[in-house]
């Protein structure tokens, strides 16, 4: 069975249609162009701004024009990770879907269902001739993945609805209401390079098998970060007085991921190779045990590797093992408002070696309290400043403020309940989800986010949970059959 062949047709048409286009943040171009090809061949009407962004409009059927018009809303852009052993080019290969029983994944890649199906269920509804609504608007985003400079950049004017559907969460059955804001702190060391020593035995430690995940909508899992997993080994060697060189370190890579892999390369003496290796074997039963719960496959590996040219010098070196030891990752308080919601959260998200011999780390902060999310992103700042790194923080992006009185979120609630006999959950969300931004220019809108029930998104465990796509898709017909008459 392939996926064209799953119910709803229709969504699951343009889902795959979508899985055939390349898009990575920052690079939507084609993307862009098939959403203009869709709405020539549709006859509908639109409009791009300087940005990228996209907005497609559909005049209401016939008895429906005196409706609200209504905004959905979804992102084009999708984070781009893949397995080590897996080949692909993200920009120029299609994503390849794979029916896993009860769920669509992709093979070996990041699926991209965040916000690909998003993405079908609005095609769809522009696309269909069955569908009974009043007038609406379709709005594709670029970059929201790396920066949402896209709904950053929307200007007053260029939607009109008064009323803004967001189709980025997941999990099918739950609302949402609100979602934290968010900003990215990087740290940048700067190294001299040291002529490798030939006295040295080389050694390449991996830290893998790891399952990765969203930072926002994952954090409260305690997953396993493979970044902080290596650098709490490299600190015990440091602890334990282990005379080593660090020759290159790797780890993690998006800022809203939770590293699923990180490696190093160290130069030992010849007779500490193998007090070292007991040392990580004791080490990696510790983290197996630790993560026996969520992360079971958990690997640490350390192999003989090729001499390098050269190391890291030992100040620095040491200054980069101790704040990424002590930076702080995960969750740093939970709401007193939403029971079982994250308030306030940090993720180490990556570790790179840069030109002209610089070592540049990535982390992000999210809060639902504006004050904590900068409190958390300065402690972050703190911790690499003690350790003589330049620190930088991004512009960040404002939350959404929950609003258990929206008049879209009673409407939304009823129709869920006249569908399927049971509530919806009401919720806020710790990831960051673009309505904070639109309210900022539109602070009329009237919003709520949901969307199908997905695993493990930004990693290659992604997958969606074919069932509630039907169910999700149901909920969005019949939710645009009460629609308010405009006042």
């Amino acid at each position: 069975m392939n996926i064209t062949d799953l119910k709803p047709a229709i969504v699951w048409k343009y889902f795959h249609e979508i899985t055939q286009v390349p898009r990575p943040s920052k690079k939507e171009g084609k993307m862009i162009a098939y959403l203009e090809s869709f709405a020539a061949q549709h006859q509908l009407a639109i409009k791009k701004d300087a940005a990228g962004n996209i907005l497609i409009s559909k005049p209401a059927t016939p008895g429906m024009e005196d409706r609200e018009t209504v905004v959905f809303q979804a992102h084009m852009d999708m984070v781009c990770e893949k397995n080590n052993d897996t080949k692909h080019d993200f920009e120029h290969d299609p994503i390849e879907t794979i029916i896993d029983g009860d769920w669509v994944r992709a093979n070996g890649t990041t699926l991209g269902a965040d916000n690909g199906i998003g993405m079908a269920a609005e095609l769809a509804l522009l696309a269909s001739n069955d569908v009974e609504h009043g007038p609406i608007e379709c709005l594709f985003t670029v970059d929201e993945e790396t920066g949402l400079t896209g709904a950053k950049a929307i200007q007053e004017g260029f939607m009109t609805g008064n009323i803004l559907l967001n189709l980025d969460s997941e999990d099918e059955g739950q609302i949402f209401m609100g979602c934290a804001g968010g900003k990215d702190t990087q740290a940048l060391f700067r190294y001299q390079p040291v002529e490798a020593l030939a006295d040295r035995q080389y050694f390449r430690i991996d830290v893998k098998g790891l399952n990765g995940g969203h930072s926002g909508g994952e954090i409260h899992k305690g997953l396993g970060n493979a970044n902080k997993i290596l650098f709490r080994f490299l600190y015990i060697l440091k602890k334990n007085h282990t005379d080593f060189t660090l020759c290159s370190v790797d780890g993690g890579n998006l800022r809203n991921a939770i590293a699923r892999e990180a490696h190093a390369v160290i130069g030992l003496l010849p007779e500490d190779k193998e007090p070292v290796r007991i040392l990580l074997n004791h080490y990696t039963a510790d983290v197996e045990n630790e993560l026996k719960h969520v992360d079971k496959n958990v690997r640490i590996i350390m192999e003989s590797t090729d001499q390098p040219s050269t190391y890291i010098d030992n100040d620095t070196a040491g200054k980069v093992i101790f704040a990424m030891q002590a930076c702080p990752h995960g969750v740093i308080d939970m709401s007193h408002d939403i029971e079982g919601l994250v308030e306030t959260s940090t993720n180490l998200a990556s570790i790179k070696m840069k030109e002209n011999h610089t070592i540049l780390v990535g982390t992000s902060q999210r809060s639902s309290i504006e004050s904590c999310k900068e409190m958390v992103a300065n402690q972050v700042a703190a911790t690499f400043q003690l350790a003589g790194a330049e620190v930088t923080h991004g512009d960040g992006y404002p939350g959404w403020a929950p609003n258990p009185d929206s008049p879209i979120l009673k409407i939304a609630q009823e129709t869920y309940e006249k569908l399927f006999h049971k509530q919806p959950q009401i919720m806020a969300i710790h990831a960051g989800l673009e309505c904070g931004l639109f309210l900022e220019k539109y602070p009329h809108l009237d919003m709520i986010s949901f969307g199908p029930t997905m695993r493990d998104v930004h990693s290659p465990n992604e997958r969606l949970e074919i069932k509630t796509v039907g169910l999700w898709w149901s909920h969005i017909l019949e939710l645009l059959k009460h629609i308010p008459v405009r006042k």
